[in-house]
């Protein structure tokens, strides 16, 4: 059975494929369209996912998507009828579920790769982000999570997950969502772009709690473990909002309401600094978040008495809570998948619909490389076609053909202070560069962040970068010994090892770590084991592949971004690629 899942007209839209339960391939359509968080019907990754697969549309049985305009219809017309919102934005609401409608025509005019004459299934929003985290994880038995922005009229939903079957339990629907509390704020502290709630979480440790009364009055806690907003502080509610998902970079207009500012003082203005006020109000920002989420947490652990847990939904990239779940709360064992967001969803429809239809448990999702991959020929292709570019930027171009020689090789740079773009494989699905499409850098130079921000990410300061570390060394390093495969959890690095990784030590004294396994990726592995065999530590400081731009997909995307930065190093494949100016550097 053939099945493809996809998360259409929103943002992160993305496909996937499964074959009798094994997921095939997956991906974000802005890979392929190059514009980040790309929002609308996901053609490049669902042609991407029938290529990989050797298949076209006429040999796929089903179509699952990530959305069901019937799901909670009688909550709709209630609040509808007893608020009796702007005109404007339920008629904007109700022409866009019809231009979603169709499904077929869009496979069709836009894929037209063979004829799809199957049948089309709409799953409700969060059943999908539940399966997406449950149905892929390694239980048999676990309490399900998803907490996001909105989606099919509801902003959150919990339950049970038992073999192939989730039960679920209770639902917080529209107007409250602790998403759009964290959102609303984001753009309050002047990050107003979506997706910009990281930036909340990377600013945060520079703050103290001084806000959180203030929050406790934005946010109510609830007796079942749920919770409600003071609708008082935001405009979702009852006014018409700009929300732009068509056909490009998602945007949202202005969430909250006049009546934020009088409570914590004017919002930060475009040209504004980030000043101490700014840092204390994301430092409650967080710590209300996970007041809000540690209380549903306990309160289900003491509900079902079940140690596991899986998660999923938006706020499931809120690694930083994620890393906290077995300190505040009596689960032993979590699991949040590679792509916890919308772009999940994908999966979570097309796993519903398998289970559905009575297929059974197929293997744990243990590692995210469900991406394009290309080979040593094909990235010759694309070297051959910039040799003059690459001459006059004075690059030497090897092939090494032996892995350990390419590993070694690339350690040494690396414990030199050299910065090393590392293009491997098939590309990661979800947000997090895990070792296929990465920049690599020396995890003990305290300047680190600084190089790789002047010369390629020239991003914000305040935002940390992530170790890459050997499995069996993480409980020398960390304050876990857990399983983090996929950048999702944030943890408390030992204290007297702090200073010998500063540049992946963020000013709390944390890391979101990713652990790697020789078993799920054999090359990266043996890179950070020759990295260790030199310098004793077992872990690479590991960022994006990009440069203010969704992760490089291709080789031509790798290389474009290679030449135009000050990157040192580009190995793709067994290329190996040298700025010459820098084959002498020592390590400073």
């Amino acid at each position: 059975m053939v099945i493809l899942g996809i998360n259409a007209y929103h943002g992160d839209s993305s496909a996937c494929l499964i074959k009798d339960g094994v997921l095939v391939a997956a991906a974000e359509e802005e890979r392929f369209r190059r514009i980040k968080h790309w929002a609308g019907f996901p053609a490049d990754a669902i042609k991407y996912c029938l290529t990989e697969a050797g298949i076209d549309l006429s040999e796929v049985e089903h179509v699952a998507i990530n959305q069901d305009a019937k799901a909670n219809l009688w909550k709709k017309i209630v609040f509808t009828l007893a608020k009796r919102p702007d005109l404007s934005m339920v008629m904007d609401r109700i022409r866009n579920k019809r231009e979603r409608a169709n499904v077929r025509d869009e496979l069709a005019n836009v894929v037209a790769m063979g004829h799809f004459s199957g049948e089309v299934h709409e799953v409700e929003h969060h059943f999908a982000h539940l399966s997406s985290a449950f149905h892929v994880s390694p239980f048999e038995e676990a309490v399900v999570v998803s907490v996001d922005g909105f989606g099919d009229f509801a902003s959150a939903a919990w339950g049970v997950g038992r073999d192939t079957k989730i039960t679920v339990e209770d639902k917080v629907y529209f107007p409250h969502s602790l998403g759009i509390f964290y959102q609303a704020l984001t753009q309050f502290i002047g990050f107003p772009n979506y997706g910009d709630e990281y930036k909340v979480m990377g600013l945060a440790p520079y703050g103290e709690d001084t806000f959180l009364p203030e929050m406790r009055k934005i946010v109510f806690l609830q007796h079942d473990g749920s919770f409600r907003l003071n609708l008082a502080y935001f405009s979702h509610h009852n006014e018409k909002i700009e929300y732009e998902w068509e056909n490009g970079s998602p945007s949202v207009g202005r969430l909250f309401s006049p009546a934020l500012e009088k409570l914590l003082g004017p919002a930060r203005r475009a040209d504004e600094t980030l000043g101490q006020r700014h840092k204390d109000v994301a430092h409650s920002i967080q710590a209300m978040y996970e007041e809000v989420f540690f209380h549903l947490l306990n309160t289900l652990h003491a509900r079902h008495e079940i140690d596991a847990i899986a998660i999923a939904g938006g706020c499931g990239m809120n690694s930083v809570a994620n890393g906290k779940i077995t300190l505040k709360t009596p689960f032993k064992k979590v699991y949040v998948q590679s792509a916890a967001g919308d772009a999940g969803g994908a999966i979570g429809a097309a796993y519903s619909v398998w289970h559905q239809l009575g297929g059974q448990r197929g293997p744990q999702h243990d590692h995210a490389y469900w991406g394009p991959s290309f080979s040593n020929n094909q990235i010759r292709e694309v070297l051959d076609q910039k040799v003059a570019e690459l001459h006059d930027q004075g690059c030497r171009v090897d092939l090494v053909d032996d892995e350990d020689s390419l590993c070694q090789q690339t350690a040494i740079a690396v414990s030199n202070g050299l910065v090393v773009g590392w293009f491997q494989g098939r590309m990661e699905w979800g947000p997090r560069a895990l070792g296929n499409r990465s920049i690599i850098g020396d995890p003990r130079r305290a300047d680190m962040k600084d190089i790789l921000n002047l010369k390629i990410k020239r991003r914000e300061s305040f935002r940390p970068f992530a170790p890459s570390i050997l499995r069996e060394a993480v409980s020398d390093w960390f304050e876990t010994d857990g399983d983090v495969p996929f950048m999702m959890q944030v943890y408390q690095i030992r204290e007297e090892r702090r200073a010998i990784i500063p540049a992946v030590t963020h000013v709390d004294g944390s890391g979101r770590l990713q652990t790697v396994y020789e078993h799920t990726n054999a090359r990266y592995y043996r890179l950070i084991k020759a990295f260790y065999d030199l310098t004793n530590v077992p872990m690479v400081l590991n960022t994006s592949f990009n440069e203010n731009e969704p992760v490089v997909c291709t080789p031509q995307e790798a290389l474009n971004c290679f030449i135009r930065t000050k990157m040192d190093i580009l190995v793709m494949g067994n290329w190996y690629i040298q700025r010459v100016d820098v084959s002498n550097r020592s390590n400073t």
